[in-house]
């Protein structure tokens, strides 16, 4: 798993790059218009491969936070409630919509195509992209691990950023002993660039986070996206 950018209320602040609009003018001596906001933004869903579909949230993945509350690592990297109840569950899943709505980014719920089980979570986060970069994070329930779904909807959202939205550089947080995930992300092009000490808080520690990234001018990322019907 790469560490998920923290949900709203966890840090405070979760911008993207403000619109643009042309101005108004004010008239002598009023005040000054108010700064636009974000733009809402419109999480697509699209296929990862041909066994998995990435979506919006919806109420009905209720059960997949459950599943992902039970889970020892999960909880301490994201807001997924622990111990779980359906008010907070409900909460998470809204404050997933929320994203999108200030235009913080783009939360996606990973679902196996066959039998429409959500599995995991993917977003692209904007928070910096008025700097020319965003980041990425995800997670799996246990069940779904090993079998290709991280590395799929990884392939498949690095290259919808870059090829569509156009991001200059990605980027990725990834814990030293997480060597499945340092994998992951080399295999689709990510370089490994530093070690960031202390970077976040897990749990009740600071843990150090190694940064993978990828330009936008290191050429196309394994894969494509395809918007799914």
């Amino acid at each position: 798993m790469a560490a998920p950018e923290p949900d709203p209320g966890r840090v405070p602040g979760t911008v993207s790059a403000p619109r643009t609009t042309a101005g108004t003018g004010n008239t002598p001596g009023s005040a000054p218009d108010p700064a636009p906001g974000p733009e809402p933004l419109t999480v697509p869903s699209m296929s990862a491969g041909p066994d998995f579909v990435l979506r919006p949230w919806e109420m009905s993945d209720l059960p997949l936070v459950r599943e992902a509350s039970l889970d020892p690592y999960i909880p301490l990297i994201t807001t997924i409630p622990a111990p779980y109840s359906e008010a907070a569950a409900e909460a998470f899943v809204r404050r997933q919509w929320e994203r999108a709505a200030t235009g913080a980014g783009y939360p996606f719920a990973i679902v196996r195509s066959r039998d429409r089980r959500p599995v995991g979570a993917i977003g692209l986060w904007l928070r910096e992209l008025s700097e020319g970069r965003a980041s990425l994070g995800y997670w799996l329930t246990d069940p779904a691990r090993g079998q290709g779904v991280a590395r799929a909807a990884l392939r498949t959202v690095t290259g919808w950023a870059l090829r569509d939205l156009g991001v200059p550089r990605l980027q990725l947080y990834i814990e030293p002993w997480n060597t499945a995930s340092a994998r992951i992300a080399e295999d689709i092009g990510f370089r490994r660039e530093g070690l960031l000490r202390g970077w976040q808080q897990v749990g009740d520690e600071r843990r150090d986070m190694a940064v993978y990234a990828l330009l936008n001018s290191d050429g196309p990322a394994d894969g494509r996206a395809v918007a799914a019907h």
